[in-house]
C-alpha cells in the first residue's frame, strides 16, 4: 500500500508541472499566426513586420496564415478551437475583436475562449477619396452625398469589418446615403477606390503611401486626436461627423494557453514593437506601436467591444 501511495503522489507532482514544463520547453517547432484579414491589409502589413523578429527571439519560425472573411470571425474561431499548445495564435485588428461579435453569430465566445496576449499597434483610420473627386473635405462629401442621394459608393474590407462600420457611422451621423461596396480585404479596396470604383472609403494606413504620393487625397482621420504624421488634417469630429474608430490591434491565444508562454510572447512582441526596423514600417502606414501587459490589453478590448456594442445596436447595423 506504501509503495502504491508513493506512486500516485509521484504521478500527481509529475502531472501537476507538465503544463510548467511544455511553457519552459516551448516552442519546439513552427507557430502559425493567423492573421484574420487579407495580404495586403493594414494589420498584416504590421504584423509582418515584427514576426521575423519573433522568429528570431523565440528560435522558430513564425508562419502568418492568411484567413480573411465574416468580418475577421473565420479567422478568430480558427484559432480559438485550436491546441491551447502555443502553437497557434491570431493576429487581428480592434474591429474583429470588438466589432464583429455584435454583427456575426460566432462559433466561439470571444469572453471564454479567446485570450488577449498583446496588443501590437494603433492604425489610425482614414477617410480618403480619389484626387479626381470633387470634395476636398468632409462638408463637402456630405454635401455631394446629398445632392447624389444614394448615387456615392463606399468601398470597405468586407462587410461587418471596421472600415464598413466607420462608413456607416458616417452615413448615420450626417443623415446621407451611399452604397457599401465589400472588397475580399483593404487591399482590393483600396485598389476599387484607386480605380475609381468606389467614391470613397475609410483605410487603416496602406493608403498613407498613395496620399503622400498624392494619388488620394486625404480629407480626416477616425480618431479622437489628430494623427502624428499628417498634424494639418482634422479629425472627422473637427470636421463635422464623429467618426471615432480608433481601435488597437494585436495578438490572441486559445483559452488555455499556459501563462508561461502568454507572458513570454507580451514581453518579446512589446520589445520588438519599440526597435527603430519595426517603427520605420509602421511609419510608412501612419501605425504607432503600442505595449502593454496581457491584462491590460485585456481590459481595453472588453471596453471597446462594449462601446462598440452600444453603436452599433442603436444604429441598427447589421452584417449585409
Amino acid at each position: 500500500m506504501r509503495t502504491l501511495a508513493r506512486g500516485l503522489i509521484a504521478a500527481a507532482f509529475a502531472f501537476a508541472f507538465v503544463p510548467l514544463a511544455s511553457a519552459q520547453a516551448w516552442p519546439v517547432k513552427p507557430i502559425r499566426l493567423i492573421v484574420n484579414s487579407a495580404p495586403g491589409s493594414g494589420i498584416d502589413l504590421a504584423t509582418r513586420a515584427f514576426t521575423p523578429q519573433l522568429g528570431e527571439a523565440l528560435g522558430q519560425t513564425v508562419v502568418v496564415d492568411n484567413r480573411p472573411g465574416a468580418g475577421g470571425t473565420i479567422g478568430i474561431e480558427a484559432m480559438a478551437r485550436a491546441d491551447p499548445d502555443g502553437y497557434t495564435l491570431l493576429g487581428s485588428p480592434g474591429g474583429g475583436i470588438v466589432m464583429a461579435p455584435h454583427l456575426y453569430k460566432l462559433g466561439v465566445d470571444m469572453n471564454r475562449d479567446v485570450v488577449p496576449v498583446t496588443p501590437t499597434a494603433r492604425l489610425t483610420i482614414f477617410l480618403v477619396v480619389h484626387p479626381g473627386s470633387p470634395v476636398r473635405n468632409v462638408a463637402e462629401l456630405i454635401a455631394h452625398a446629398r445632392a447624389n442621394p444614394g448615387k456615392l459608393n463606399f468601398g470597405s474590407s468586407g462587410t461587418g469589418s471596421s472600415l464598413h462600420i466607420a462608413g456607416e457611422m458616417l452615413l448615420r451621423t450626417a443623415n446621407i446615403q451611399a452604397v457599401h461596396v465589400p472588397f475580399k480585404g483593404g487591399g482590393p479596396a483600396l485598389i476599387g477606390l484607386l480605380g475609381g470604383q468606389t467614391d470613397f472609403m475609410f483605410d487603416p494606413g496602406p493608403s498613407v503611401p498613395q496620399v503622400k504620393a498624392g494619388k488620394l487625397r486625404l480629407l480626416a482621420v477616425a480618431r479622437a486626436t489628430r494623427s502624428l504624421f499628417f498634424p494639418d488634417t482634422p479629425t472627422m469630429a473637427e470636421a463635422g461627423a464623429d467618426v471615432n474608430v480608433d481601435l488597437v490591434q494585436g495578438v490572441y491565444a486559445p483559452a488555455g494557453t499556459p501563462r508561461g508562454i502568454i507572458t513570454r510572447l507580451n514581453r518579446e512582441v512589446g520589445r520588438i514593437m519599440q526597435t527603430a526596423e519595426v517603427r520605420k514600417a509602421l511609419d510608412g502606414i501612419g501605425g504607432e506601436a503600442v505595449v502593454a501587459p496581457p491584462d491590460e490589453f485585456a481590459a481595453r478590448q472588453r471596453s471597446e467591444r462594449e462601446r462598440f456594442g452600444v453603436i452599433i445596436r442603436e444604429a441598427n447595423l447589421h452584417a449585409r
